[in-house]
C-alpha cells in the first residue's frame, strides 16, 4: 500500500543488521488492504542482507553509498514496492469494475544518521516504472534499547505521497467511474504518519529472530476515496536468519 512502497520491510529489518556481511533467512511479510473488499496480503520473502564498503542489499532494497562512517550513510536505492490493487480479488461489483493497480521499483537517495540520542532515517523515492510517476519522501526517528540479547527499536515518522502516487493508488477516472458507479476522485498530496516498533532476539552467534510492525495513520486524501474504507493501515514482519 501507500506506506509501503518506501521498502517497509527493509527499513525495518535495516535496523538490526549485523555487523557481519553476510545473513540469510526466511520471513513472512503481512500487509493490511485499506481498500474496500478486502485484500489484506501475505508474502514470503527471503531474508538476504549484505553488508560491504560500497554495496548494501536488504531483503527487498540495495544499494551504493555515497558517504559511509559510523554516524552517517548516504547511498542512493532502489527498493520493491508491494503496494498493488486487483480487481479480480474483489468480492462487489463496482470494486471489480476497476483498473489493476500493479507493482513497481522505488529508487532514489537514502540517508541515516546514528547517534547515542537516536537514528533519524529518511529516503525520498520515485517510481522508476512509470507506473504511478509518483514520489514519496520517509522521515522517521528511532531509538534502539538493548537488554542482553533482546533488543528493542520503537520509533515515529511520517511519509508524504505526491499527488501522481495517490491518484494513480487511489484515484478514480472517469472511464472508470462510468464502469463501476462510483464516483469520480482525484487526490492531492498527502501526509501519513506511523509508529513503528522492531523486536529482535539473538538465539546465539548466528541465528536471530525478529517482528516488526508499523501502524499507519491515512491522510483523509487517502480515505475520502470511494476505494477505500479504512483510516489505518497495519503492517507485520517476522523472521529468523543466519548470520555467517
Amino acid at each position: 500500500m501507500s506506506t509501503l512502497t518506501l521498502g517497509l520491510a527493509a527499513s525495518l529489518t535495516a535496523v538490526t543488521v549485523a555487523a557481519n556481511p553476510l545473513t540469510l533467512g526466511a520471513s513472512v511479510f503481512y500487509s493490511e488492504s485499506p481498500y474496500k473488499s478486502g485484500q489484506n496480503r501475505y508474502y514470503p520473502v527471503p531474508v538476504i542482507d549484505y553488508e560491504g564498503d560500497n554495496f548494501y542489499f536488504h531483503s527487498l532494497a540495495g544499494g551504493y553509498y555515497l558517504w559511509k562512517d559510523e554516524q552517517d550513510r548516504l547511498s542512493l536505492m532502489l527498493t520493491g514496492s508491494p503496494q498493488q490493487y486487483d480487481p479480480d480479488d474483489a468480492d462487489s461489483g463496482d470494486m471489480k469494475a476497476l483498473d489493476k493497480r500493479r507493482m513497481t521499483l522505488m529508487g532514489g537517495v537514502a540517508y541515516r544518521h546514528t547517534a547515542s540520542w537516536g537514528i533519524v532515517r529518511t529516503t525520498l523515492l520515485g517510481d522508476v516504472l512509470n507506473n504511478s510517476n509518483g514520489i514519496q519522501w520517509d522521515l522517521a526517528y528511532l531509538y534502539r534499547f538493548q537488554l542482553g540479547d533482546f533488543g528493542l527499536t520503537p520509533g515515529i515518522g511520517a511519509v508524504w505521497s505526491s499527488k501522481n502516487q495517490n491518484r494513480y493508488y487511489y484515484g478514480i477516472s472517469s472511464h472508470e467511474s462510468a464502469r463501476s458507479g462510483l464516483s469520480t476522485y482525484n487526490p492531492d498530496d498527502s501526509w501519513n504518519p506511523y509508529l513503528e516498533m522492531t523486536a529482535d532476539y539473538r538465539i546465539n552467534d548466528s541465528w536471530r529472530a525478529t517482528l516488526s510492525a508499523r501502524y499507519t495513520h491515512l491522510d483523509s486524501e487517502i480515505t475520502d476515496s470511494p476505494m477505500v474504507d479504512k483510516h489505518s493501515q497495519t503492517n507485520l514482519w517476522t523472521g529468523i536468519s543466519y548470520t555467517f
